[in-house]
């Protein structure tokens, strides 16, 4: 019997001996398609290929297509468990061609492949086509030998496929196996066609017409192929059973349920759990592994219904503990050769589904005795009404959903009307508690368009691309349903790459294109909490509401950035190594072309610590190891060590970013991890992109907190080769070689000093022998009283003490004032010897002195004083003032 690896290899393998191209998976989250909340078919990754908008180095591929239906339109959740063939996760086998080959082909692989390769009998198949497709019907004569009761008409839109309103289109062949006369039901196309005896396994789409809005169709130059058969029902025909759920990979997957829960798979009342648990344990990890998580909007949402059905499922088997992340090695084992994301993710797959289950569990005993207490109030029968359900979904987390599955086994409902009233109610209230906060008016526009609108879906942890709607336009705060070039907008889409502005990290630049126009994006931010506004410039034609818009960030500029976020993760991990474990954040900025980070220490870091953090940030850039993210809730991640950053608001659940490996033997908070932080911004895969780290600067931000400045990348390297072109400058206007230049500067400073000292001992010798520089040198008599007044040039303010002491011992008793003028501005300094101190004051002196030369004050003691003032020019004033005062 082949399994189903066995299978999906084989169906892979003879297309590509046929000239297919083998193409991965596409994640889950399309890229290309805004309007889907999942990939739900294999043809979807190459929606673009078949439009002609995208051009690839092949014309046929094969693909195993990984697909989640499980909201929107394709919405299996409720029957998964209950039916044969129900997943909200499978995978899509098919073929393609992009203009290639086309009917005369398409219908001789499908045949042979089953036939041949797979060997199921040909009396056991029959076709269906489109009524009108007679080219179809002769292939399938010709080649499979089908006669016309096995080749059914269908005239109906199931057998004709269309992209959407307008666009290629095309007939349907479809191929289904007949289990024979013991199952009940009739062949398509007849009124017993809901049973389960004929099953289609492969529809064949021959994709030959273009729709116009006009309601004319017309054929396309190239007509293409797109096929599509789901490997779990394949699987089931080919080894022999009915149901999906019997298949070795799926049987795998609920044993390994039945032995973490402790009971028999095949017990009548435990069937239906541990299908459920076996489905959903493969979606919500594939999600997970594509890059969605558990939240309170959009795809997040629809993983955390799914996550919570399968854990009520396993509560209802009676498990005391979690059971969904014990089943992940075994899924791993069973998918992880096909899909090596599952392998790459398993440790972020594992946290976070222990993660919800744990928290979940703690809700759900009392969210279930809510139900049972209400149900018991009310009549047999009778719907829950919807404000009991609106409780459990707003009190204890369950979605409405969940509820109703819960009372489906009961054989109630639920009114949904009163659950949409009470919800209703609660944004009503939420509103008038906004319009009451004081908040500026334009904030209150933004609560309207998230109350409109919803949150922003952010594609951008794995992704620089992707496509989205562009559901609103602001022109200078006014919503308009357009834009044209030259207008300044800000655009509001579905979902996007671009990162806004948080916690330090700038937010990113880009393109938004539609059809019609292009807008430059510059910057992001968030609005009402998790509404993505992007800022910009219509550069190019109109934007409208409405369209669908390609989104591409700048890749460069997001390179840089996350190399820069990443450094300040391991420069702060560096400074608490060197400083000490009261470091702690304060302050951060990452931008494309620098980083800043603050941090509390209470003093500057000297030069040998700063060389100490810079090589050891160095050192694990160098080790080049992986930068991981994993799920916890706040106190789980501060328990494993995980550092929080400073004015960051946490939620229930937080991203916690760990990179680095200490050497063997030594730990840290984190044990051997050397970073472990709670981050939401975007990092590199390795620590080795951020390529190189040199510190620029290092300085008070405010009292107690220090701030460093780096660079990293190319900006780091063009520093260092700057400074290196600096250094070989200095070097050679000294005539010497770098090496030397040290040496040589301090040769240079120690002869200045020397020179320096020389200069001021001449001035001070010209001083004081009243030549050079030195007027008015000669001593008189005032007053009785010796008096010596001098003004001096190239003189230094702090010299005049010293002269004046030295004419003080020169003349024995008497008065000496000295105003030198220095770079248009004065200094006096006064002096009396101490056997005249009791007849005039040094202070009275200079301030006579200080105010003639436009200065005020002046102060010291009676023997000796100093001052100064603006006006150099007016020296020979402040000495006549002088005078005047000795005079008396």
């Amino acid at each position: 019997m082949a399994s189903l690896n066995e299978i999906r290899s084989t169906f892979l393998d003879y297309f590509a001996k046929h000239g297919h191209a083998i193409v991965a998976s596409s994640p889950l989250v399309p890229r290309n398609d805004p309007t889907l909340m999942f990939t739900n078919a294999g043809m979807v990754q190459f929606k673009n290929v078949f439009t002609g908008v995208e051009h690839r180095d092949y014309v046929r591929a094969v693909t195993s297509q990984k697909c989640v239906r499980a909201g929107g339109k394709h919405n299996d959740l409720d029957n998964v468990g209950y039916t044969a063939r129900h997943h909200t996760f499978f995978e899509m086998l098919g073929n393609f061609s992009f203009g290639d080959y086309f009917k005369e082909l398409a219908i001789p692989f499908a045949w042979d492949l089953i036939t041949k390769e797979f060997g199921l009998p040909k009396d056991r198949l029959l076709v269906t086509i489109y009524h009108d497709d007679d080219e179809a019907a002769n292939i399938w004569k010709k080649y499979a030998g089908l006669s016309d009761d096995r080749i059914i008409r269908i005239a109906t839109s199931d057998n004709f496929w269309s992209m959407g309103a307008t666009g290629p289109c095309g007939p349907c062949s479809e191929i289904f196996y007949d289990h024979g006369p013991d199952i009940p039901g009739g062949p398509p196309g007849s009124p017993d066609e809901d049973g389960d005896r004929f099953i289609e396994i492969w529809n064949l789409v021959f994709m030959q017409f273009e729709q116009f809005e006009d309601g004319q169709r017309e054929s396309l130059p190239r007509p293409s192929i797109d096929t599509g058969m789901g490997l779990e029902r394949i699987g089931a025909v080919l080894q022999g059973k009915h149901d999906n759920y019997d298949t070795d990979l799926m049987r795998a997957l609920i044993e390994a349920s039945a032995h973490a829960t402790g009971v028999d798979p095949d017990r009548p009342d435990a069937r239906v759990h541990h299908r459920v648990i076996a489905d959903h344990l493969r979606s919500t990890s594939f999600l997970i592994a594509d890059g969605v998580l558990p939240s309170n909007e959009g795809r997040g949402y629809v993983l955390r219904r799914i996550m919570r059905r399968a854990m009520r499922h396993a509560h209802l088997l009676g498990a005391d503990r979690p059971v969904m992340y014990r089943l992940v090695p075994e899924l791993v084992r069973q998918m992880g050769q096909a899909f090596p994301e599952l392998g790459r993710a398993q440790s972020l797959i594992t946290e976070t589904l222990e993660l919800e289950e744990n928290r979940f569990r703690r809700t759900l005993d009392r969210g279930l005795g809510l139900l049972e207490e209400e149900l018991a109030r009310l009549p047999e029968g009778a719907p829950l009404p919807g404000e009991t359900a609106f409780k459990l979904y707003d009190t204890y987390g369950f979605p409405l959903d969940l509820t109703q599955d819960a009372l489906r086994e009961k054989g109630r409902a639920v009114d949904t009307a009163g659950f949409d009233s009470a919800m209703a109610e609660q944004k009503a209230k939420a509103r008038a508690a906004w319009s009451g906060s004081g908040e500026a008016a334009e904030h209150g526009l933004w609560f309207d368009l998230r109350e409109e609108l919803g949150a922003t879906e952010f594609l951008g942890y794995d992704t620089e691309t992707a496509e989205g709607v562009v559901r609103a336009i602001l022109t200078s705060g006014v919503r308009q349903g357009s834009a044209k070039a030259g207008e300044e907008v800000e655009i509001i889409l579905n979902q996007t790459p671009f990162y806004a502005e948080a916690g330090g990290q700038v937010g990113d630049c880009g393109e938004i294109r539609t059809v019609t126009g292009r807008v430059l994006v510059r910057d992001v931010k968030k609005r009402a909490g998790d509404m993505f506004v992007h800022s910009g410039i219509v550069e190019e034609g109109e934007v409208v509401q409405g369209e669908a818009a390609e989104l591409a960030v700048d890749s460069a500029r997001r390179a840089a950035i996350r190399a820069n976020h990443s450094a300040t993760h391991l420069l702060h991990e560096a400074l608490r190594g060197a400083l000490g474990d009261h470091v702690a954040q304060r302050g951060s900025l990452v931008a494309p072309d620098r980083l800043r980070f603050d941090f509390a220490h209470p003093k500057g870091m000297e030069a040998e610590e700063l060389r100490r953090v810079e090589r050891e940030v160095n050192a694990y850039i160098r080790q080049n190891g992986e930068v991981t993210t994993r799920i916890m809730t706040p106190d789980e991640a501060v328990e494993h060590g995980a550092r929080a950053l400073f004015g960051e608001k946490y939620g229930d659940e937080v991203r916690v970013v760990s990179m680095g490996m200490r050497p063997e033997g030594e730990s840290g908070p984190a044990g051997r991890t050397y970073s472990l932080e709670l981050c939401g911004g975007t990092h590199v895969g390795r620590t080795g992109e951020i390529g190189l780290f040199v510190i620029t600067g290092e300085g008070a931000s405010a009292a107690g907190v220090r701030r460093v400045e780096a660079l990293t990348g190319a900006a780091a390297l063009d520093h260092l080769s700057s400074q290196e072109e600096r250094l070989a400058e200095a070097a050679l206007a000294l005539r010497v070689r770098p090496e030397e230049l040290a040496d040589r500067v301090k040769a240079l400073l120690d002869e200045r000093r020397a020179l320096e000292a020389e200069i001021a001992a001449l001035k001070k010798k010209i001083a004081l022998g009243g030549g050079g520089g030195a007027q008015g040198a000669e001593a008189r008599e005032i007053a009785g009283m010796k008096f010596l007044g001098q003004i001096l040039s190239g003189i230094s303010p702090k010299d005049l003490r010293g002269l004046i002491d030295e004419h003080k011992n020169r003349l024995g008793s008497g008065v000496v004032v000295l105003v030198a003028d220095t770079e248009g501005k004065a200094a006096v300094a006064a002096g009396v010897t101490d056997d005249l101190t009791g007849r005039v004051s040094a202070v009275d002196l200079v301030r006579a002195a200080v105010e003639a030369v436009g200065g005020k004050g002046g102060g010291g003691r009676p023997d000796m004083a100093q001052g100064g003032g603006p006006d150099g020019a007016r020296a020979q004033a402040a000495l006549e003032a002088a005078e005047r005062v000795l005079a008396g």
